[in-house]
């Protein structure tokens, strides 16, 4: 009886720490903030998240500010024009339709930490505030994961516009 309640224990209290790395911004709800860990001297590190919006109207992720990792935090779109994979920044921000969830991943729509001050190392995390056009500004903790080859934590990137 005791390894059943241990084993129901130790489940809630890891669905307890995954549910607490969601947040809830009026009709937004942004799941798993994250980025890849850098090698020393890399200069720029990836994040990555989703919002679902539950709204019936669009918003727009317009900002992100993380002053503790860097000065410089762009929304990027990469893409493949002429076989070539390119990234650009997106300064009019990402829309969120209504209804809708965004995901912003390797490959795709993601965010750039710039000239980032300190290498991001596995197991640790930083905050974030993210800015959206109606639903205003929510802080939240970018949890930084292991590095995989070929990830996208922001190495061989084309910033070629």
């Amino acid at each position: 009886m005791k390894r059943i309640l241990a084993t129901v224990a130790a489940l809630a209290l890891s669905a307890g720490v995954a549910f607490a790395h969601d947040y809830k911004l009026g009709n937004l709800e942004i799941h798993h903030p994250a980025s890849k860990a850098t090698l020393p001297g890399q200069p720029v590190g990836g994040g990555f998240l989703t919002v679902t919006n539950n709204g019936s109207e669009a918003d727009r992720l317009v900002s992100i500010t993380a002053p503790e990792v860097s000065d410089d935090v762009q929304l990027h779109e990469m893409a493949v024009e002429n076989d070539v994979m390119k990234m650009r920044q997106l300064t009019d921000g990402i829309e969120i339709p209504a209804g809708a969830t965004v995901a912003l991943k390797s490959g795709g729509l993601h965010v750039m930490f710039m000239s980032i001050k300190r290498p991001f190392k596995e197991g640790e995390s930083f905050k974030a505030t993210l800015n959206f056009e109606k639903a205003g500004a929510v802080d939240v903790d970018f949890k930084v994961e292991a590095a995989k080859p070929g990830s996208g934590a922001g190495e061989g990137h084309n910033h070629g516009g």
